[in-house]
């Protein structure tokens, strides 16, 4: 398999005013191409923080992360910014989308960065396959949340980025409208065939992935997966079968 993100004895603090606050302590994760994993946690214990390590948002105060075959350590904001454009989509729970553009020119806009003339087609196409097909012209404040985030992914898929991140993709919505995005979110990423990893406190997200990290005071205590349909079992491994990379 191909490694797409790799996190090595990578360790996350920042300065209070009195001491060293530590968020995250020797992470070791290895993520596969096509692979599905679920970080999760109680709050405080350093999810949101690992995703934005591993997506290059932000920098480890020790370790090396790896991400689409480079060493985040050795690259500048600038670089990071390059390979992420190249390499990366992603969904937050705030849906962080753009609101002096349209539906259509939010799905379109990661397209033209690649100078894709087929832009404004491949953003209608997917904007349509969310189910948005009549609110292209609508800007975001004329969204429901359960829209916007609809947008949200459409936007991650219109790059054809090979890994996706996604931060709570359901937080900010009700059970049903959650329900949806779950749906819209594997079946997109089945067809792309991209490398999902996401961070949730949503049992029913979690539990659509083929694995499951779970953190606890910055540590990772659990790293599980399901087993494959040929083992003739839906059943989670054990916490004493950990992965060595735990």
């Amino acid at each position: 398999m191909t490694v797409m993100v790799e996190a090595r004895q990578v360790g996350k603090s920042v300065k209070t005013h009195d001491a060293q606050l530590h968020i995250l302590s020797d992470i070791s994760l290895v993520i596969d191409k096509a692979e599905s994993v679920a970080i999760v946690g109680a709050s405080g214990s350093g999810k949101s923080t690992l995703l934005g390590l591993m997506a290059g948002l932000d920098q480890a105060s020790e370790g090396e992360i790896w991400l689409a075959g480079e060493l985040l350590n050795d690259m500048d904001e600038d670089a990071r910014a390059k390979l992420r454009g190249q390499s990366v989509g992603f969904v937050f729970q705030s849906f962080q989308l753009l609101p002096s553009l349209t539906a259509l020119e939010n799905v379109m806009l990661p397209i033209e960065l690649k100078q894709d003339p087929q832009a404004r087609h491949k953003a209608t196409q997917l904007l349509q396959r969310v189910g948005l097909a009549d609110r292209l012209t609508h800007y975001p404040n004329q969204l429901s949340g359960g829209e916007q985030q609809r947008v949200a992914i459409a936007r991650a898929f219109a790059s054809e980025a090979s890994i996706l991140f996604a931060d709570e993709p359901t937080g900010n919505l009700d059970t049903e409208t959650g329900a949806t995005v779950i749906e819209l979110l594997f079946e997109l990423n089945a067809e792309f065939s991209t490398t999902l990893i996401l961070v949730t406190h949503d049992d029913r997200l979690a539990a659509r992935c083929a694995r499951t990290v779970r953190l606890s005071s910055g540590r990772i205590v659990g790293d599980s997966a399901k087993a494959s349909p040929a083992e003739n079992t839906g059943s989670v491994t054990e916490p004493g079968q950990e992965s060595a990379q735990a």
